[in-house]
C-alpha cells in the first residue's frame, strides 16, 4: 500500500466518500455487533441478578468494582466467594482486590475466561 493510501499513523485512510475501511468499521468502539453483544450480556446477567435484587446498567461501570461480578458468580455458581471481599469498596485497590477475588474464584472453579478483552 503506497504512503498516500495511509492516513496519520500509518492507519488507512477512509474511503473518499468519507466512510471507514470494513475492518475498521468492525473494530470500531460503537460498532453495531458490539452494541447487540453489550445489550444481550447485560440483559442475560440482569435476569440472574434480579434474584439477588440487584442489576447491571453498564458493563464496564457496574462490574468495575467487582460486587455485581460477585453475585453474578455467586447466583450462577450456587457457591459463596473463597475469600472475603470488600462489601463497600470505595478505593480503587479495594475495586481490583474485588476483581482479583472473582477471577480467583473462577480460576479455582476452573472456567476459562475466552475473549474477555472484547468489550473492553
Amino acid at each position: 500500500m503506497s504512503t498516500q493510501a495511509r492516513g496519520q499513523g500509518g492507519r488507512r485512510a477512509a474511503d473518499p466518500d468519507g466512510e471507514m475501511p470494513a475492518t475498521e468499521k468492525d473494530l470500531a468502539e460503537d460498532a453495531p455487533w458490539k452494541k447487540i453483544q453489550q445489550n444481550t450480556f447485560t440483559r442475560w446477567c440482569n435476569e440472574h441478578l434480579k434474584c439477588v435484587n440487584k442489576s447491571i446498567g453498564n458493563l464496564q461501570h457496574d462490574l468495575g468494582d467487582g460486587l455485581r461480578l460477585i453475585a453474578l458468580l455467586e447466583v450462577l455458581s450456587q457457591k459463596r466467594m473463597y475469600r472475603k471481599y470488600h462489601q463497600r469498596p470505595t478505593f480503587s485497590q479495594m475495586k481490583l482486590e474485588n476483581v482479583s477475588v472473582a477471577l480467583e474464584f473462577l480460576e479455582r472453579e476452573r472456567i476459562k475466561l475466552v475473549s474477555i478483552g472484547e468489550f473492553f
